[in-house]
Order: structure tokens, then C-alpha cells, then sequence
């Protein structure tokens, strides 16, 4: 398999469903029993903590990137593999993106939504050519996909946008795409992101 490092984005709540949390800790448990890394956020709390503390369980390796002024306020996790405390929010996400070999993100707020547009641009730019997930527990993110629909129908991005990234209804369907994932293709140059 050439994904063996896979960025989790997902809430620092645990939401309202159950469906969420359940989905959390068996994408975490899956990923670390199939010795594949997990990048995510660094937090202890919310969907962000099942995730890593089920990949830890599992025996799997966890790297958790966490900006200063999050960790100060204690929600940094401290039973990871690695956590690097950094400077800002624009290192941590550009760590997670090097860091990672695709992308997953699963139900969360405005800090998942900003992360994952941001993996999706930097796709449409040709920065980086990593499978991009979209793990939609109780369809949850479908008025996000209905308006991506509607953004390439008015004219402001092209028909093949949806084309970005993949949808899968839980995490055994993501782990199958993963394993089936071709290596990641790599800018003719390398370049920072």
C-alpha cells in the first residue's frame, strides 16, 4: 500500500450523534491496526482525541501538530508518539500536509471546513496530488457537497471539482479506498506549499 500516513481533520466536539464518535474510533482503530500513521490536530478532546487515543489503542503511530496558544490552554494531547508544539496555525497545517501521504476529513466545525478547502485548493493548484476523503457519518457534510454542486452550476469552479476529492459513508470504505490509492504524484518541482 503507498498511504502510510493519513491526516484526520475532524472537531474538537464531539457533536451531537453518536454515529460520529463510533465512526472516530473505528477509523483510528483501523488505521493503526493496519500500521498506517496518523497526522492529525494534537488535541485530547472532541472527535480529535477518539481518533488519536483509538489509532494509540490499535498500536498505532500518532503525530499530533498543535499551535502554542491551543496547547496552553491545555487541550494538547501528551500520550502521542510525537507532538510538536508550533508557532502558528499556518505551520501546523502546512506540517500536516507534508507530513501526510492523503486525507480525511470527517465531520467537524469551521477549523475542518478551513482545512479541508484548503487541501482541496492546494489539489486544484497542483501542489499536491493526495487522495482527499470526505467521511459523510449521517450525511452529515451533505448541504457542504450540495453547495459545491451549486458553486460549479453558477460558473466559479469547473464541472470536475467534485472530482477533488471522494465521499465514503464510514470508515471501512475509506480504509478500502485508501488501500487501493496509487502513490501520490509529486510536482515536476519541488516547491513549499
Amino acid at each position: 500500500m503507498s498511504i502510510r500516513s493519513v491526516c484526520v481533520y475532524c472537531g474538537s466536539s464531539l457533536g451531537e450523534s453518536q454515529a460520529y464518535q463510533a465512526q472516530a474510533e473505528i477509523l483510528g482503530e483501523l488505521l493503526g491496526r493496519n500500521g498506517i500513521r496518523l497526522v492529525y490536530g494534537g488535541g485530547r478532546i472532541g472527535l480529535m482525541g477518539v481518533v488519536a487515543d483509538a489509532a494509540m489503542k490499535a498500536g498505532g503511530e500518532v503525530v499530533g501538530i498543535i499551535p502554542h496558544h491551543l496547547h496552553d490552554w491545555e487541550v494538547g494531547h501528551t500520550g502521542l508518539t510525537e507532538l510538536h508544539v508550533v508557532d502558528s496555525m499556518h505551520v501546523r497545517k502546512q506540517m500536516m500536509v507534508e507530513m501526510s501521504d492523503a486525507f480525511i476529513a470527517m465531520p467537524g466545525g469551521m477549523g475542518t471546513l478551513d482545512e479541508l478547502f484548503e487541501v482541496i485548493t492546494w489539489k486544484q493548484l497542483k501542489l499536491h496530488d493526495k487522495p482527499i476523503l470526505v467521511l459523510n457519518v449521517e450525511d452529515y457534510w451533505h448541504p457542504l457537497l450540495a453547495l459545491i454542486d451549486r458553486v460549479m452550476e453558477r460558473g466559479f469552479a469547473r464541472r470536475g471539482a467534485r472530482g477533488f476529492f471522494d465521499v465514503v459513508e464510514d470508515a471501512e470504505a475509506a480504509l478500502k479506498l485508501l488501500q487501493a490509492a496509487p502513490e501520490p504524484k509529486r510536482p515536476d518541482r519541488p516547491e513549499k506549499i
